[in-house]
């Protein structure tokens, strides 16, 4: 009987491996919206660095192990522990996990301090699809040429861990998209409905 409870586990384990490559894989697809600022080889060989850790492995871990390995980038310089967050909570399935985080370090940073900012909330979890929401939030934001300098990222990144810290949990993906459409038509770039940020 034990057996079998076992190769159940075994299978279950196998197939969710087996969605999480999936989503890493799609993930990488998707990475035509904007154009990552971190070179190809760059990431290939922090991919092999990452081959040092025994996988899964937390935040906290890899920057432990590689957290003063630094990243070039289109957008400036930077190292690992200024991209993924120090955390038991940030969890990295493999290799593959921490490159696609790291490929746009702006969007990394900025998720770095929310992550961070939302560790220690009473029963409040930066699920999947509201990480994907920010996420997407900013590389719209990244996007938009008349926002110069990223800066619109940072601003909504001060503006999440505000939120987070006056209210005691995280603000809703359409709340953040709102914000940050305020933030562009501020700064003269119109935002149409059909678009992300036109809520």
């Amino acid at each position: 009987m034990a057996d079998d409870k076992q190769g159940r586990e075994d299978q279950a384990r196998a197939a969710d491996r087996r969605q999480r490559q999936r989503d890493v894989a799609a993930e990488l697809e998707r990475m035509d919206e904007t154009e990552p600022p971190v070179p190809e080889t760059e990431l290939n060989d922090l991919e092999r660095e990452l081959g040092a850790l025994s996988f899964p492995v937390t935040g906290a871990e890899v920057v432990e192990t590689i957290g003063d390995r630094p990243i070039e980038s289109a957008d400036g310089d930077y190292t690992v522990a200024d991209l993924v967050p120090e955390t038991e909570t940030e969890q990295f399935d493999a290799p593959e996990a921490v490159r696609v985080r790291v490929a746009r370090p702006t969007v990394a940073a900025a998720m770095k301090r929310i992550v961070e900012a939302s560790e220690g909330l009473q029963n409040t979890d930066l699920k999947r699809s509201q990480r994907e929401a920010y996420e997407r939030t900013f590389r719209e934001l990244v996007a938009i040429d008349a926002v110069d300098e990223d800066e619109g990222i940072d601003v909504m990144a001060d503006w999440i861990v505000e939120r987070i810290r006056e209210k005691g949990k995280l603000p809703g993906s359409r709340d953040v998209r709102r914000e940050a459409a305020k933030y562009c038509r501020k700064h003269g770039y119109e935002i149409r409905n059909d678009e992300w940020l036109g809520v």
